[in-house]
């Protein structure tokens, strides 16, 4: 694994990690759910660097990315978007697969809408898609939106513990509870490997130390409350240029509905929709092993050039067939 930072036009640094051989052009690129950071999914990208070069965003505000991150001014997650679109036109003009969890899966919609020239194919993780009905009424009520109540994720980031006195203490805090009791390891310790940061000024080996969230809860907060978004329109440039996309969703927990399920399946019928049984909206963190075969298969036939017969699994067997003769 490599770190990287990419100076981007508004100022600061987009931070990321990347897997497999530098000379080679990026293959894939992974964008994380609210609140996380690309660290957070490092064991499920890295094997898959063996083959091709792949990276992983933190996007604004999460991580270790220093781009300015104010909640008064986060209304939609176009600014991820475009954060996005910066980073692959000048690291990867030629196009990758693009892959992401939950908010991050919305994102990677939204930046082929955008930019299908810029997306080879779309590995959505239960992406953040709701019924039109919702977008429409967020985007109607726009002058008056400060009076609408805000989504409960958004009102319990914003009361969530900024600070610890130690990073065994945020670990110990956070290990099998609430949305993290399902987590395999190592997911958890990746997460806060870049999801905290000691901000005392004591010496190293102080034992008074303060620990604090990198995404500040204020920001987690704004972003999942920042619900202007066009993914459907999105779906619809997907589907004109044809993009391969496969959504992996869970079946406890979705935040895709059943109605949007099928909403989306119509919309789009050649895309795939696979419901990955016994796990929940942390699906990478519960079956990363499902997420990174989708991967694989979309980089042996839209990078690689695989075909689907050589694609496909390998029959094995221990009994010695013999030729007929005669």
């Amino acid at each position: 694994m490599r770190r990287f930072t990419y100076e981007a036009k508004a100022g600061g640094d987009m931070a990321g990690i990347e897997f497999g051989d530098p000379i080679k052009p990026f293959s894939a690129l992974w964008l994380h759910a609210t609140g996380f950071n690309a660290m957070t999914y490092q064991s499920l990208l890295a094997p898959l660097g063996l083959r091709q070069r792949v990276a992983a965003l933190d996007l604004r505000g999460h991580g270790r990315s220093t781009l300015p991150a104010k909640p008064s001014r986060m209304k939609s997650w176009k600014r991820h978007r475009d954060d996005v679109i910066e980073w692959l036109e000048k690291e990867a003009p030629h196009g990758v697969i693009l892959g992401g969890h939950s908010m991050g899966g919305c994102v990677a919609l939204m930046v082929a809408g955008k930019r299908p020239d810029l997306v080879k194919g779309l590995v959505l993780v239960d992406p953040v898609i709701m019924s039109k009905s919702t977008y429409f009424w967020q985007h109607m009520l726009t002058p008056i939106s400060f009076l609408l109540p805000k989504n409960a994720m958004a009102r319990r980031a914003k009361k969530r513990r900024a600070e610890f006195g130690s990073f065994r203490e945020a670990l110990e805090s956070y290990t099998g509870r609430g949305a993290f009791q399902t987590w395999r390891e190592p997911f958890l310790a990746d997460y806060l490997l870049d999801g905290l940061e000691r901000t005392d000024h004591n010496s190293a080996d102080s034992e008074d130390q303060t620990w604090s969230l990198l995404c500040e809860p204020k920001w987690e907060s704004a972003t999942f409350a920042a619900q202007r978004n066009r993914p459907w329109s999105a779906l619809r440039k997907v589907k004109k240029h044809k993009i391969p996309m496969t959504i992996l969703r869970p079946t406890r927990d979705s935040v895709i509905t059943d109605k949007v399920r099928a909403r989306l399946i119509l919309s789009y019928p050649a895309m795939m929709m696979k419901a990955v049984r016994g796990t929940t909206h942390f699906l990478p963190m519960e079956a990363p092993y499902e997420v990174r075969d989708q991967l694989s298969a979309f980089l042996a036939r839209l990078v690689e050039r695989f075909t689907l017969e050589e694609d496909a699994f390998v029959e094995r067997s221990l009994k010695v067939r013999r030729r007929r003769t005669g």
